[in-house]
């Protein structure tokens, strides 16, 4: 008798075919999938999806997760015939704005593992004979890209799935989802309940509609795509038989927001150029009556909107001036604020999951990360940027969820800076400094929802003060957008003067209660049962080991901490860990309080002309708190800095950030006070070798391969994880994060990019930025362990190859003198 939980699938689609196929492989094998549509062709964005299997993307997990689609579904036939045609992908450049970007996805693909190459005119008709030679300055050409034919494959993975006990329900439509004391129980349909202990909603479209039946807010908008069939092209004629269906690369002319796919003597031309159309699911057909050609997610055709892509179609292939459009429909699909698929478990209902706004090119790699994420607790690829907590509140508005995914579809094939902000919506939260930012010039990026100043046009000036070896050299104008000379006045005046840093963003947690001290032990690595005032820098990870975070934990008092959290999957995995007895309280924090960093060489003869307290080195020392008054100003200082400066995170409440602010910046005038951004900021934390999470190291790396060996206590372990590393340490690892600089002075590299040893990939960039106090720009890099201090290794950005060396860290102040100073 099987002992696994009763598992729900809502939805048949490939996500849900997937994840049964997964679950049941894995011995889960009392799986229900029930769909609302009729089986097997549901009606939903699956059943008419294009198939389009391109695998490259700025994510590695997104990467991950196509290329697993494609190991997967080519080993899928239904009777004979494929689910996946692998015959090849190929993006066109039109412009050389477009050319120097595929050389950057070149780089992404080596870094992930995938085989491409950016080819010329004359390789670009050899491999699709239909391209106008004359339109197109090269490709980008992925060999094993292809076509998923996803109806066949969701037949395959049920017949799979169904061989090994589980069942699907067609035509079945979900009423309500069943819950008790907090947990699912089953889900309601008009012929009775299905009884569950986990439930995965699989919907697409419709998983808003299913995640508001436990009151969860899942932040998707369904938007309908253009998607049209031509009559006969007489170029593509005896190709193709009608079992291959396709033999040239699947197509794409971003440029045009187009892209392109065989179908016999036929061509699919599908477009992003034509205005966001979202979709209100009132207005969609009964699933009833769903056909090849008609069904609920295939809304009538627009040709309107079509029109201009068809003559942009023509212009790049030719032979389709001797057809015309046959048929075309406008398909909906899910977009999301970010892009990014929606996966985890609902805050407050356990046992409800959401597997989200996955399209057919990432269906296998979703169905399996979340079946170990049930199965095994963990997947085995990092999944922090689909997690569906990922959002802050203000984000969750409908408001918010249609402006920006609606600009995610406009912005799909765009060429894409990777610090380019949103242009709207913005000012959604704003820190209590925000009005003298202003007044000094900041330039705001946002993230989370949060403007950031990057540095302040108030400091243009000190750029012409700056000593010869802070100069920066002149950055190639990609690199270049979003930064500024004014960052190295900045950074030269936080290592000469003193800074204000505005660090309100940072995710703040209360954590509280005669069980605080017992929780956090438990999900962190370091040792926290120490004096009040005390503060350190630990870890968060896994039962594998692998790294959720990174977290600065304040004691405060015996039973209240403060939290120094990356984002908003902290709150979550607190939220959960949390005992039920209420004997611990965690608490948001953030949107009540805000930061003042306050760092440089003259920070305490700033701050000592404000107060009564001592702030010497004996009265505060490094990483212990204290509450005390600046300028009448109730405040909590951190000794703590994360630009490797003497100096304080200064927290107060939001309502007296601004007299904060106003009595640092009166009273540091004749010491050389400045504001500064996170431009600056980013390039001195480098220069110190502080990671940043999410970027540098991720659950996908333990702390001993990270270089964060020092946040793990090594006795009386029994934190989450603890087994997992044991026996680990620097002297066992294959791998490491490690600190490159580069040889020829002037390159910067954005991330991403892979890294080269003996001339073979090796690893990839994490973080990157120039170091104004060393005069060279910084890269880290995951490494193999063998390549020590010295080791000469090649970055490749945009096609080219810039040498760089691995360096001994911290870059700047090994000793630790100033910031102990």
């Amino acid at each position: 008798m099987s002992t696994t939980p009763r598992v729900v699938i809502i939805g048949a689609g490939i996500v849900g075919a997937n994840l049964a196929d997964e679950l049941t492989v894995r011995g889960w094998h009392d799986v229900t999938v029930v769909d609302q549509g009729p089986l097997p062709l549901t009606g939903g964005s699956s059943s008419h999806a294009p198939g389009l299997v391109f695998q490259t993307n700025a994510s590695k997990t997104m990467t991950e997760f196509a290329r697993y689609t494609v190991e997967k579904l080519r080993g899928l036939d239904v009777d004979g015939a494929w689910c996946f045609n692998q015959v090849g992908g190929l993006e066109v450049a039109t412009t050389p704005e477009r050319l120097t970007d595929l050389y950057r996805k070149r780089g992404w693909a080596t870094s992930w593992g995938v085989q491409a190459e950016v080819v010329g005119p004359e390789e670009c008709v050899r491999l699709h004979p239909l391209i106008d030679a004359d339109r197109v300055l090269g490709g980008l050409h992925v060999p094993t890209d292809g076509l998923a034919k996803a109806s066949r494959a969701v037949v395959a993975l049920a017949r799979r799935a169904q061989a090994r006990g589980a069942r699907f329900l067609g035509s079945t439509r979900v009423i309500g989802v069943e819950q008790a004391g907090g947990r699912v129980t089953g889900v309601r349909t008009p012929e009775g309940v299905l009884p569950a202990d986990v439930v995965v909603t699989c919907a697409g479209f419709w998983g808003r509609a299913v995640g508001a039946m436990v009151g969860m807010e899942v932040p998707l908008l369904p938007l309908a795509h253009q998607f049209a069939w031509t009559g006969q092209v007489p170029d593509l004629v005896g190709r193709n038989d009608e079992l291959t269906e396709a033999s040239l690369p699947i197509l794409r002319h971003q440029d045009q927001d187009l892209y392109y796919r065989e179908r016999g003597d036929t061509l699919g031309i599908g477009s992003y150029a034509h205005r966001p159309m979202p979709v209100d699911l009132r207005d969609l057909a009964p699933d009833d009556d769903v056909r090849e050609s008609s069904m609920p997610s295939m809304l009538p055709f627009t040709e309107e909107d079509f029109a201009p892509v068809w003559e942009q179609s023509q212009l790049l292939l030719p032979s389709l001036r001797s057809t015309k459009v046959d048929i075309g429909f406008n398909g909906v699909f899910s977009f999301t604020p970010d892009g990014g698929p929606l996966i985890g478990e609902s805050a407050d209902v356990r046992g409800f999951w959401i597997a989200e706004a996955v399209w057919v090119t990432h269906s296998a790699g979703v169905g399996r990360a979340v079946a170990q994420l049930l199965v095994e607790g963990r997947s085995e690829i990092d999944l922090h940027g689909c997690d569906v907590h990922r959002f802050e509140e203000v984000q969750l508005a409908p408001e918010y969820v249609s402006e920006t995914s609606q600009q995610n579809f406009v912005e799909i094939y765009d060429v894409l800076h990777p610090l380019q902000p949103r242009t709207s919506p913005r000012g959604l939260r704003v820190s209590p400094f925000h009005a003298r930012q202003e007044s000094l010039g900041a330039v705001f990026l946002e993230a989370g929802g949060w403007e950031r100043p990057h540095w302040y046009e108030a400091n243009a000036g000190l750029v012409e003060q700056l000593p010869a070896e802070w100069t920066p050299p002149a950055r190639e104008p990609w690199a270049g957008r979003f930064s500024s000379p004014i960052a190295a006045a900045e950074a030269w005046r936080t290592r000469t003067a003193v800074a204000l840093y505005d660090m309100t963003p940072l995710k703040r947690l209360e954590v509280s209660g005669p069980g605080a001290l017992g929780l956090l032990q438990r999900l962190t690595t370091g040792r926290l049962d120490k004096s009040v005032g005390s503060v350190t820098y630990t870890l968060a990870l896994d039962e594998a080991g692998g790294i959720r975070s990174d977290l600065t934990v304040a004691r405060l008092g015996e039973h209240l901490f403060q939290v120094g959290a990356n984002g908003n999957l902290d709150h979550d995995l607190l939220r959960r860990a949390a005992p039920a007895d209420g004997s611990v309280v965690v608490r948001d924090t953030t949107g009540g309080t805000c930061c003042i960093g306050l760092w440089g060489p003259r920070a305490r003869d700033l701050v000592q002309r404000l107060t009564s307290d001592d702030f010497s080195n004996e009265g505060l020392k490094y990483f212990r708190a204290k509450r005390a008054r600046i300028g009448g100003v109730p405040v909590t200082a951190m000794r703590l800095s994360y630009v490797g400066e003497l100096g304080w995170e200064l927290y107060t409440d939001a309502d007296t950030g601004q007299r904060l602010w106003d009595v640092l910046w009166s009273a540091g005038q004749d010491l050389g006070v400045v504001a500064a951004g996170r431009a600056a900021f980013n390039s001195l934390r480098l220069e110190k070798g502080y990671r940043a999470w999410g970027s540098d190291m991720t659950t996908e790396h333990d702390p001993y391969e990270a270089g964060l060996g020092f946040a793990v206590r090594t006795q009386d372990q029994g934190h989450v994880g603890s087994e997992a590393i044991a026996g680990l340490g620097a002297d066992t690892v294959t791998r490491r994060l490690s600190c490159l600089t580069v040889d020829d002075g002037h390159s910067v590299v954005l991330g991403s990019e892979p890294v080269f040893l003996d001339g073979r990939p090796a690893g990839y960039v994490t973080s990157a930025a120039f170091g104004h106090t060393i005069g060279r720009p910084i890269a880290y890099a995951w490494l193999p362990a063998s390549a020590g201090v010295g080791t000469a290794v090649e970055i490749e950005y945009f096609g080219r190859r810039i040498p760089a060396t691995v360096s001994a860290e911290p870059l700047v102040d090994p000793e630790m003198a100033r910031i102990r100073g």
